[in-house]
């Protein structure tokens, strides 16, 4: 793998930034431990039209193109919401959620997991996700890492609600409290801008109960660009877009798409690698451009 430009998230003493202590006893975990590592893709918007990315109908192409080219395929990808652009239409939501389905379809990696973002299930509670891509939260394991993923947009306040809530209590039960456990959202659990919707309403009940787990880490989606947060312990990590970058958290009055630059189209664009190391204990982020080296 490419280890130019990554993030370490090492199990060591001290209290750096980014400390995830995700892997300090990743042999505690049930099942086999190996290093492995995903893709994370967020933020595809199929179907937008706009200023803000001119070339909207080929720059999801353009990214799977981009997966399909790395060296070693990943074990599995997950998108992290916001599959499609919103729109009123059922059937155009539908047909969007086809098109963008096809798309995909053509990654060279065997197991291509989803979750929604609000453009894809505010307006009718997920419905529409559920039929062409199954639940909207729910949790797996892969080589003694438990992944959980969470629904903060179908519901229409941005909460997860207290039957998922339930659920998250129920499944966390599970495990050890030193398991290493990553969590999918799209929203951020934590408030970072309220305003701009870029918060959970009931996130802080969501982290109440990951804060028990000594190796947790929380990977996100929604507002389109490379972030880094601390709660306590728990890191949490959002993703590029592939659609068009958003500004800094808070650094202006509305959240409007960063201007087109036709000279560097793809600017601020991009999926990452998180790669699992089980010895020694740590994970790598690497971030990867659409096109380009």
């Amino acid at each position: 793998m490419d280890r130019r430009n990554f993030v370490r998230l090492a199990a060591v003493g001290g209290g750096a930034v980014f400390m995830s202590g995700l892997y300090r006893s990743i042999g505690a975990a049930d099942g086999p431990q190996s290093d492995f590592y995903f893709v994370q893709m967020s933020d595809a918007h199929w179907g937008f039209k706009g200023d803000a990315n001119p070339e909207a109908d080929v720059t999801l192409k353009k990214a799977v193109t981009a997966v399909n080219a790395l060296a070693e395929p990943p074990d599995f990808i997950m998108f992290t919401g916001d599959l499609t652009h919103t729109t009123d239409d059922p059937a155009e939501r539908r047909r969007r959620m086809a098109e963008f389905r096809d798309i995909v379809s053509h990654l060279k990696v065997k197991t291509v997991r989803f979750i929604p973002g609000e453009h894809d299930a505010s307006l009718d509670g997920g419905a529409a996700f559920k039929e062409f891509f199954g639940e909207t939260h729910y949790s797996f394991d892969h080589k003694g890492v438990h992944f959980v993923t969470l629904d903060n947009v179908s519901d229409a306040g941005a909460r997860l609600g207290d039957e998922q809530l339930a659920w998250l209590e129920s499944d966390l039960a599970k495990h050890a409290r030193n398991a290493p456990i990553v969590v999918f959202t799209h929203r951020p659990l934590f408030d970072l801008v309220p305003k701009w919707d870029w918060a959970t309403r009931d996130g802080d009940k969501a982290i109440a109960l990951l804060m028990p787990y000594q190796q947790l880490t929380v990977f996100y989606g929604h507002i389109h660009q490379e972030h880094h947060h601390q709660t306590g312990h728990i890191a949490h990590h959002a993703a590029k877009s592939l659609i068009f970058p958003l500004p800094a958290p808070g650094s202006q009055d509305k959240r409007l798409p960063l201007p087109w630059n036709a000279a560097l189209p793809y600017r601020g664009l991009g999926f990452r690698e998180v790669e699992m190391e089980a010895r020694p204990p740590h994970i790598e982020i690497s971030e990867r451009p659409v096109v380009g080296a």
